[in-house]
């Protein structure tokens, strides 16, 4: 798949199919994360691959805003290191690699951010001194992914040499 068009076509999802992601697949999404450029090349992040109804029902109880992943066919803890002050630059980096990486499988994914720490400490032995940065859930879509991404015309959110002076695609 053309890198544009899966940016282009790339749908947040939440309900997957039971139908399991290839171990190959997987490994090649955690490479993507891996080869992803960082601040100062530090490569600070940390990665925990979690997979199986029982641990994956568990990171859906760690969390205040992603029940949805026990539904995932597995998903990936991206912890970062605070002190950094780039990190969540660092983990939406990684974060992103992985999904257009997936995408490119057919595999989907959604993120989502609210967890119990305590909770990702005692279950999934999160440091204290990582951030938690990030949880995304992969797997197959459930239904066929249909639709257009309903986002803002690049009119109302790029600027032309100043901020307030829109974009038009005529002046590039």
């Amino acid at each position: 798949m053309d890198a544009y068009e899966a940016v282009a076509s790339k749908l947040d999802v939440a309900e997957f199919d039971s139908k399991s992601v290839p171990s190959e697949v997987r490994m090649k999404i955690l490479e993507a994360a891996r080869l992803t450029g960082s601040g100062m090349n530090l490569q600070h992040w940390k990665f925990i691959l979690v997979q199986g109804r029982e641990r994956l029902k568990t990171l859906a109880n760690d969390s205040t805003t992603g029940n949805w992943v026990e539904g995932a066919n597995f998903a990936v803890i991206i912890l970062t290191n605070p002190k950094y002050g780039f990190h969540l630059i660092d983990a939406g980096r990684a974060l992103e690699s992985m999904q257009i990486a997936a995408w490119n499988f057919g595999v989907a994914s959604r993120l989502y951010t609210g967890v119990n720490r305590a909770g990702m400490e005692r279950d999934f032995g999160v440091p204290k001194d990582m951030s938690p940065s990030a949880i995304l859930g992969f797997g197959y879509p459930a239904k066929k992914i249909v639709g257009k991404k309903n986002r803002k015309p690049i009119g109302e959110i790029a600027y032309l040499d100043r901020f307030g002076k829109p974009l038009t695609p005529r002046e590039l």
